[in-house]
């Protein structure tokens, strides 16, 4: 029974190969490959100017399409409701934030709009709503489609990563769930990448932190000799006046992962798994009280877009916002997938000659950029799913495909800067050959 494990998830993977090609030749553009699941999370906070604007913007933007939808009912929380004692807050400078090293108190009141002062204290404020909700343990619940009755079944499993889920289901019911390939594959590949992002938005008024930043730099420069010193009140004067115009979206976002492994899914099947065959009051309410399951924090990033109207505009106020809010968020979710290897999703390239992907600038692309090509198989020994890099390919700067939220507007086309190049629905790489059509890509650092 073990040696015929392996040949079944192969004939899954390579039925599903084959689909992948099927589709690229038919023309159809939903490539179907096994992606990240996520589920996301805004942060309630304080009023802010052109609220329900940001809000809405956030609210209706489109899901991020790399990623499975992993919603899990809820999709906000207050910060507010969940208080950070000094003995829980870490001991290496948590209270240290960008505020004190930019020149302290003075900086501070003028900025306390833009940037939370005890911020660096959110991921313990987010690891205590995880464990009062039990997110962890609904995330869960959810992959394996569970019931009003507490009974669970592979349905979702083995659409998203074409398993046969009635022959799961068969072994774990005969307690063999450790030894089956496709239930270790499906840990690996699916269930240990699901990801959570909690965001928190702003708008705020560029003018009173481009005053204190002016404030810090000249109270530094006050002990320079009067010529320096000079010199260096008149840059900072230049760096306000350049920066005082206008609002500011600023978006910071926190990355976590669901932990599940060896230990973690032996735990489940062993002790909560029920189908409808074997219902048990007992494993229905000990799974959704269980601690055993959990969230880690893989780390959070930060970014702003300067918004500015112009009476030119055809574009009103409201939906200059509403714009700018939604590509900022594009920015952050473009920098937790540089800086978190975790976090990246692998693309399915859309032809191989020329090479191109249905990725551009919403992922932060700006060309030069190296990819690496991996071809999806099997490891005959484990049954396991592996990636075998068959080389490396370059994003062409000439050649980038604008997918970024609304663009192509008629708004948009005025203010290229190249009216007369013609519009991308694809990325353009560089490098290597004898690269087809469903092969997937993943960015290198």
């Amino acid at each position: 029974m073990k040696k015929v494990q392996p040949l079944i998830v192969l004939l899954g993977l390579l039925f599903g190969y084959m689909a992948v090609n099927a589709q690229t030749v038919t023309g159809e553009k939903d490539l179907k490959y096994r992606r990240n699941s996520l589920h996301l999370i805004i942060l309630e906070s304080e009023e802010f100017p052109r609220k329900e604007t940001v809000m809405k913007a956030y609210g209706d933007a489109p899901f991020p399409e790399k990623y499975n939808n992993h919603s899990i009912g809820f999709n906000s929380f207050d910060p507010k409701q969940y208080t950070v004692g000094d003995a829980e807050k870490k001991t290496d400078g948590a209270k240290k934030g960008l505020l004190n090293n930019m020149g302290g108190a003075a900086l501070s009141g003028a900025t306390s709009a833009l940037s939370d002062n005890d911020g660096s204290d959110m991921p313990l404020v987010i690891d205590k709503f995880i464990k009062d909700k039990k997110v962890a343990n609904q995330l869960i619940a959810k992959w394996f489609n569970r019931q009003a009755d507490g009974s669970f079944d592979m349905k979702l499993v083995g659409e998203r990563g074409s398993y046969n889920a009635s022959e799961m289901e068969a072994n774990i019911a005969k307690g063999s769930a450790r030894g089956t390939a496709s239930l270790a594959d499906a840990g690996e590949e699916l269930i240990k990448n699901t990801f959570v992002v909690f965001t928190k938005l702003k708008f705020v008024s560029n003018e009173p932190v481009a005053a204190a930043i002016r404030l810090v730099a000249k109270t530094q420069t006050a002990k320079l000799p009067f010529f320096a010193q000079t010199i260096a009140n008149k840059a900072a004067d230049a760096v306000y006046n350049k920066t005082k115009e206008g609002y500011s979206v600023w978006t910071t976002s926190y990355l976590y992962r669901l932990k599940w492994n060896d230990t973690t899914s032996a735990i489940f099947y062993d002790k909560y798994w029920m189908d409808k065959t074997s219902k048990d009051l007992k494993k229905k309410d000990a799974f959704m009280n269980s601690n055993e399951f959990e969230m880690e924090f893989v780390g959070s990033e930060k970014s702003s877009t300067l918004v500015t109207f112009s009476l030119k505009s055809k574009r009103t106020e409201d939906e200059t916002v509403a714009l700018a809010t939604v590509r900022n968020v594009e920015n952050v979710f473009a920098k937790l997938q540089k800086s978190y290897d975790v976090f990246k999703p692998k693309t399915p390239l859309f032809s191989g000659e020329p090479i191109t992907a249905k990725i551009g600038m919403k992922e932060g692309l700006e060309g030069g950029e190296k990819f690496e090509v991996l071809e999806q198989t099997v490891d005959p020994k484990t049954g396991l799913t592996a990636y075998l890099k068959k080389g490396t390919i370059t994003v062409d700067k000439n050649s980038i495909w604008d997918n970024r939220y609304n663009a192509g507007t008629a708004e948009d086309e005025e203010n290229k800067k190249d009216k007369d190049k013609v519009a991308l629905d694809r990325t353009t790489f560089k490098g290597g050959k004898n690269y087809f059509a469903g092969m997937l890509i993943r960015q290198i650092k």
